[in-house]
């Protein structure tokens, strides 16, 4: 079987949860994870029920796989979203260290429904002074503590 032949009933599966998340108040956006050809977990946008603003259908099924497989690398797993991820769902699938993303409608399908997330794509590439909430650095004399203290512990689990 092709990998498009089998991402299809997953990518359907996504797409479902979407449209049921807006007919029960949600976003819409969903998202399930599969390792090894086995569900892990399911997401659906929770923004405006859990007034989370990263409550995104990725984030929420990232974090339901994580606690289900008891570890933050979902490395061998793929996501699979009714949309293209943006920015923070991206990164989130980046740190989740999952293997592959596959997604069905596009930017320009959400931007048409008035999710534009072109300001985020665009963002991280100009300069910080011209965004539009101030990001800006205060270097206290304890900043590098944390860090520190990171490095000073032995059981730390590195990620």
């Amino acid at each position: 079987m092709s990998a498009a032949a089998s991402d299809a009933p997953w990518l359907d599966l996504a797409v479902r949860l979407a449209t049921e998340n807006v007919a029960a108040g949600g976003g819409p956006f969903g998202a399930v994870i599969v390792r090894d050809g086995a569900l892990l977990a399911t997401g659906q946008n929770r923004v405006t029920r859990d007034n989370d603003p990263t409550a995104h259908a990725e984030v929420t099924a990232i974090r339901a796989a994580c606690a289900i497989v008891g570890d933050f690398s979902l490395a061998g797993a793929t996501l699979y979203t009714s949309c293209e991820p943006c920015p923070l769902c991206a990164s989130a699938a980046l740190w989740a260290r999952v293997e592959r993303v596959v997604f069905a409608a596009d930017r320009h399908d959400a931007a048409r429904a008035g999710f534009d997330d072109r300001e985020f794509y665009e963002l991280f590439a100009r300069d910080r002074a011209t965004w539009p909430t101030p990001v800006v650095e205060l270097r206290v004399e304890a900043a590098a503590e944390p860090f520190d203290a990171w490095l000073a512990d032995t059981a730390r689990t590195d990620y």
